[in-house]
């Protein structure tokens, strides 16, 4: 079963039990109903330890799957990440310095004057093995210059 994730223009609607989840970008742009998508949100709760628990028990069996995950802090407290596909107003600028859906910008060229792989790949990773000389007291069993 795919992850689903609801799609809310805040935190407090992404955790109501009646809003529109999607698995995928696709699918919660559907949702948009004139609404930019920024992308895929995860947000932190603090929360005491009993409204954790009512806030797992109140989306029930049949609410979204997966966007709800319960960790807990150094000193033992919970802490509920929530994920959900964020919709913003179409001119708004986004809250990100990165959008979910915007390419990774490409790594700088390496520089050309850099030898550090001579150094470690000039010869081979593996040395030829020899032959061990042979004794000459040892009697060869298998030679096929054995005649019978």
């Amino acid at each position: 079963m795919s992850l689903s994730y609801p799609v809310a223009r805040s935190l407090e609607d992404a955790l109501k039990a009646d809003v529109p989840t999607a698995r995928s970008l696709r699918e919660a742009l559907t949702f948009a109903r004139g609404l930019a998508l920024e992308g895929l949100e995860t947000s932190w709760l603090h929360l005491p330890d009993t409204e954790a628990d009512a806030l797992f028990k109140a989306l029930g069996a049949d609410g979204p799957a997966g966007h709800l995950q319960r960790y807990e802090d150094t000193l033992g407290h919970s802490v509920v990440a929530v994920s959900w596909w964020k919709m913003v107003a179409p001119g708004s600028a986004p809250t990100s310095e990165k959008r979910a859906f915007e390419p990774a910008p490409l790594p700088p060229p390496p520089a050309e004057d850099d030898h550090t792989d001579d150094l470690y790949f000039r010869r081979g990773r593996t040395k030829t093995r020899r032959k061990k000389p042979v004794d000459p007291n040892q009697l060869d069993l298998f030679s096929k210059n054995l005649k019978r």
